[in-house]
This record gives structure tokens, sequence and C-alpha cells, in this order.
């Protein structure tokens, strides 16, 4: 035994069992093969956006087909700004951001870049392009008054047109008051 547990033989067994070890776990482990990407459920988000944005808010509407909201953010620390996340149809990354913060600022940081590239044509209205090549993002950007709005991400330039171009604006929502019951008498 003492011959067993020294030396190269020795060393070789013990790699040797950790491997068949690993080998069983792995066949008798449970694995799933299929895809599972998170859904978020933004309604709510986006009805209290509509209610405390100072901008009319874009929204996909409809989300092309086959692409999955997996997430939803508002900050409101300064500006409102709202980021909605998307796995495409082609399982790449998209992004929504609209802000009410400066606009060059905010599509700049959001870009990863200052610098315009190009622009295309959007349902009538013209979206920046910009392009960070060591990251592979690509960008379309516009800027309104009161509101820039970026799509970018890892998606190809077609599936970041086909998120611009299914942004519908949606009206702010405005509370008001009820009316309280007074007696006369």
């Amino acid at each position: 035994m003492h011959r067993f547990t020294q030396g190269f033989y020795g060393y070789a067994f013990a790699v040797l069992f950790c491997l068949a070890i690993v080998g069983i776990f792995l066949l008798i482990a449970p694995q799933s093969r299929t895809e599972h990407i998170p859904r978020v459920d933004y309604t709510i988000t986006l009805a209290n956006l509509r209610r405390v944005a100072p901008y009319e808010v874009r929204v996909p509407d409809p989300v092309p087909a086959r692409w999955v909201p997996n997430s939803s953010e508002v900050d409101q620390k300064g500006h409102v700004t709202w980021r909605l996340g998307f796995a495409t149809a082609k399982r790449s990354h998209a992004l929504l951001a609209q802000s009410d913060e400066p606009g060059q600022t905010f599509a700049s940081r959001l870009a990863n870049t200052d610098k315009a590239t190009g622009s295309r044509q959007i349902n009538g209205e013209t979206w920046e392009e910009r392009f960070r090549s060591d990251k592979n993002q690509r960008s379309l950007v516009r800027i309104e008054p009161g509101v820039t709005v970026v799509v970018t991400g890892l998606a190809d330039w077609d599936e970041l047109t086909q998120l611009a171009a299914s942004l519908k604006p949606q009206p702010k929502v405005t509370t008001t008051p009820e009316p309280s019951a007074t007696s006369t008498g």
C-alpha cells in the first residue's frame, strides 16, 4: 500500500479517480438544454414613468416579434431616465434608453462614444448612428427638445432599426385631484 500512495502512479491514480467522479456526476446531474431568458413585465414601470417623466415616453408598440423584454429600470436622480433591455430575435442585446438629461451628454454616455458615423431615416425621422468598434456596440440616437432617445446594444443595425421603428409616443398621464364632497347647510 505504501508504494501506491507515493510517486507518479499514486498521483496518476488520484487524478483518474477524481475525473471518474466528475464524469459520474455529469452523467447523473440534471441539465437543462433549453434556453431560459427571464421575461420582465414593464407595464407598471411604464405607468409610473408616464406620471413622473417631464417628457412624452416612447414605447415599443408592438414589441418586435420574438423579442423578450428582460430588464426595466427607472432612475430619478436629477433626471428621469428609463432603460428597457431586450433579448432580440437573434438572441443579441438591445437597450432602449430615454431621458430628460441634456442630449449630447446622455447620448454619448449610453453610446460610449460622442462620434456620429452616419444617419438613417426611420419612420420619417432622422436618427444619428454611432459605432464603438472595440465594444462592437451600435447606437441610434434621436435628440428632441426635452428628451433624448437612444437605442443601443450588440444587436445588428437591422434589429436596432426595428426597435426604433416600433417606438410610439405615449401621452403623459396627469393626475387630477378628485373633487371633495362638501356639505352645505
